[in-house]
């Protein structure tokens, strides 16, 4: 059979089609693309992580046991001046605040006297009390910050405030096209940013309004940084804001400003990248507009244009982190602090700030600020060029259409060396990139696009080749099973004489008084009832892995494990004969009611099954003008014996040793060791009434016992203890309805009685019918 020609264009076009609609996603796709990209950097940075270096960069933790030992949080304005006291005579650089203090001590003196009622007692107390001249706690905390090197933090919100935060520190601007004013207290600021388009600066993250300190202590403090972050849409903190807006001014986070004060630096020096790209592609993906870098004393910090840094982190704590109670025990011996930055926070319960991160779903603010320090102070920077984007996009399409070109030119299959090659190339130079230079280049976009080149070239091969499998069905469809036909058109040169030897399982079952049911309709009324039977026994079989042989009249002839390997083909086979004989019960009530409303007297339908497993020869079998896939072999013609057995014996499904054996969960009994006709070896033969979990179940468990105890006396001609037994085992036996089996072995008691059998009885029964 020729197959139709593969349309060549459709080669090239169908994967540029798609080239173009990831290059669209990836261009237009905004932030839910970016958060896939940055999934593939999470991924590294888990992998590896920033390694801990002491870079003097500590953390000052209110945490637990100091509340247990200090008091509950918020503590004394004294209390923290002894703290940063202490920090300062251990040789702090600068202590930097990642909390506010934004209402004054409630525990100062002229705080307390507000709190006491105007009782005729306190009265006189309160008017003394508050004559008395003194410094308040807040005062007493912004002498000991104007004497130490000391940052505090504000914190940005979403709506406008009455004030904003004081500017400590000066700002240097290289490369802006609009530049900066002084107001009239001397403050930088930028007028109309966002009406400016020119304006690089635009770009910084803007906030209306900013929670802020007592004026007392923004005055004392030698900075004030802001203690926020952006986080992306995932919510996680990958990149840190270093600049901030706030209305008209621009304010620094807190780790740039506590890096400033420990350098006694007097300004940020920012080079600003100029504004948005020329062309509009260079608009969407560079990240060149805005800020570039920002240069704190010694240090320059690379950012994006949004002056926000890739916080480079590291998993290790312990070595940054002391407890305040600790630093505050003038005989605790503590190292580390002479000339280092350190940051004070808390990770007490109902105090942290937490922040989820990409190595730490709930890591405490004030390490994150700590991160940022130790990365800037060790010139270890994650980069992100601004020109990536677009430069991975053009050598990515041009890889792709290589890629394309070897499809067409070589195929698939000798191609796809070439398309894992440059998968694994994309993987690797990003990860080499980040573990060699700290540089992250997007792995999914390039994996993607080779990936789906190399899957839209083979899905159209698929659609070409699917046309030829719908040719070969219609043509052999009609007298050909699907599982057959299936495998002929994955290869049609199958269709041969011949076939295979296999273990296997076969399944016959007929319909029981089926002349006298074909008595009650026509020959149309016939028709449409047993199509009415065949159909759903047929996808029970078919749905429990099974293959139609064929239908023989009212029978069912199936088998398991061809043409496809089926794995635990006996039980799936008793699975689905079990399931056929539940269905059956409903089938029937709904058949007799059909019957009754016209006016037919249906009798109820019955069928037995036969199962049995052994070895056959399974293939195509026929002639040179017609073939079937078909079974041959003693084991089979013993399953259709065992169908005809189920009637003599009075139950529903007849299963030989075999499938017993490889079935040996679900719920059997023992019938007989019977020689059927045609047959000279004798074979244990097995009721099959129930799933596994029906065998578990304490009343059949007590009735096989007793049904095993009675075969084993019938068999040892102890033939009156076995009728007492098999008496016992007709009570236990009612939910299986075996009644007539125990009926049959009464008549052959009796028999035996008799005429007892002759001296070496094995107990075989031979049977005089199929």
């Amino acid at each position: 059979m020729r197959r139709p020609r593969f349309n060549r264009s459709a080669k090239w076009a169908v994967p540029l089609v798609v080239l173009a609609g990831l290059t669209a996603v990836r261009v237009l796709g905004g932030s839910w693309v970016e958060g896939i990209q940055h999934r593939a950097f999470d991924a590294f940075l888990n992998i590896r992580p920033r390694p801990y270096v002491d870079a003097q960069v500590r953390v000052v933790d209110i945490d637990e046991e100091s509340l247990a030992q200090l008091g509950q949080w918020p503590w004394p304005r004294t209390l923290v001046a002894k703290l940063v006291r202490a920090l300062s005579d251990r040789g702090a650089a600068v202590v930097a605040f990642d909390a506010m203090f934004p209402e004054a001590d409630r525990t100062s003196p002229e705080q307390v006297v507000h709190s006491w009622p105007d009782s005729p007692g306190l009265k006189e107390v309160k008017v003394r009390l508050s004559g008395l001249k003194g410094e308040s706690h807040d005062e007493f905390l912004a002498r000991e910050l104007k004497r130490t090197p000391s940052v505090l933090s504000f914190a940005p919100t979403a709506e406008k405030r009455p004030t904003v935060p004081a500017q400590k520190a000066g700002f240097g601007f290289s490369g802006t096209v609009v530049a900066p004013v002084e107001d009239a207290d001397g403050n930088l600021v930028f007028t109309d940013v966002d009406k400016d388009k020119d304006n690089p600066l635009r770009f910084i993250h803007f906030f209306p309004g900013a929670t802020s300190n007592l004026p007392v202590l923004e005055k004392a403090v030698y900075g004030l940084g802001s203690m926020g972050f952006v986080p992306e849409h995932d919510g996680l903190v990958r990149r840190a804001p270093l600049l901030f807006r706030f209305g008209e001014r621009i304010y620094p986070s807190l780790a740039i400003e506590a890096l400033r004060v420990a350098q006694k630096a007097h300004d940020f020096k920012v080079k600003l990248g100029g504004t948005s790209g020329s062309t509009w592609l260079e608009q969407k993906l560079d990240e060149n507009a805005g800020v570039s870098k920002i240069k704190i004393g010694q240090y320059v910090v690379p950012t994006d244009g949004s002056g926000q840094l890739w916080v480079y982190y590291t998993k290790e704590r312990a070595p940054r982190t002391l407890p305040a109670w600790k630093v505050l025990d003038p005989k605790a011996s503590i190292s580390g602090l002479k000339g280092a930055i350190v940051f004070i926070g808390t990770s007490a319960q109902g105090l942290r700030d937490l922040r989820a991160t990409p190595i730490d779903p709930a890591l405490d603010g004030v390490q994150v600020h700590a991160n940022i320090a130790e990365q800037i102070r060790l010139g270890q920077y994650l980069k992100r060029p601004g020109r990536a984007a677009r430069v991975e996009l053009y050598l990515t399409l041009a890889a792709s259409f290589l890629l394309l070109a070897a499809l067409v030119r070589f195929g698939a299959t000798w191609s796809s060396p070439i398309g894992l090659g440059m998968i694994t190339a994309a993987v690797w130079t990003s990860w080499h990139a980040y573990t060699a230079w700290h540089l992250l280049l997007d792995p999914i976009f390039p994996v993607a696009c080779f990936a789906a080149t190399y899957a839209s070239f083979i899905a159209v091969g698929y659609i070409q080749s699917e046309k030829s499998r719908r040719m070969i069905t219609d043509t052999f469809g009609r007298y050909l099973s699907p599982k057959v036909v299936e495998k002929l058109a994955e290869n049609p040169g199958a269709v041969q004489l011949g076939g295979e030897t296999r273990e296997m399982t076969f399944h016959f079952c007929d319909v029981r008084g089926f002349t006298t049911i074909s008595e009650k309709f026509d020959p149309h009324g016939l028709t449409v009832f047993i199509n009415n039977f065949l159909t759903p026994m047929t996808e029970i079989i078919l749905q429990h892995d099974g293959t139609i042989d064929k239908y023989m009249g009212d029978c069912i002839m199936a088998f398991w494990n061809a043409p496809m390997n089926v794995p635990n083909h006996a039980k799936r086979a008793c699975e689905a004969a079990l399931k056929m004989h539940a269905r059956l019960g409903a089938l029937n009530e709904q058949w007799q009611a059909d019957a009754k409303a016209k006016g037919i007297d249906l009798p109820r339908i019955e069928i037995g099954t036969g199962l049995n497993t052994g070895p056959c020869v399974v293939g195509n079998m026929g002639s040179s003008l017609r073939v079937d896939y078909t079974v041959l072999g003693d084991d089979v013609n013993l399953a259709s014996r065992l169908e005809g057995q189920s009637k003599s014996y009075g139950v529903k499904i007849v299963i030989g040793p075999v499938t017993r054996e490889q079935a040996a969960d679900f719920a059997a009994i023992e019938l007989d060791l019977i020689k059927v006709k045609g047959k000279t070896k004798p074979v244990n033969i097995y009721a099959l009434l129930g799933t596994p979990d029906e065998a578990k179940a304490p009343a059949f468990l007590a009735f096989a016992a007793k049904h095993a105890e009675f075969l084993k006396l019938y068999r040892a001609a102890k033939f009156d203890a076995a009728e007492k037994r098999m008496a016992e085992a007709l009570k236990l036996s009612e939910p299986w309805h075996v009644e007539k089996l125990y009926h049959l072995y009464e008549e052959r008691l009796a028999a035996f009685r008799a005429e007892p059998p002759p001296p070496g009885w094995d107990g075989v029964f031979t049977a005089t019918s199929k």
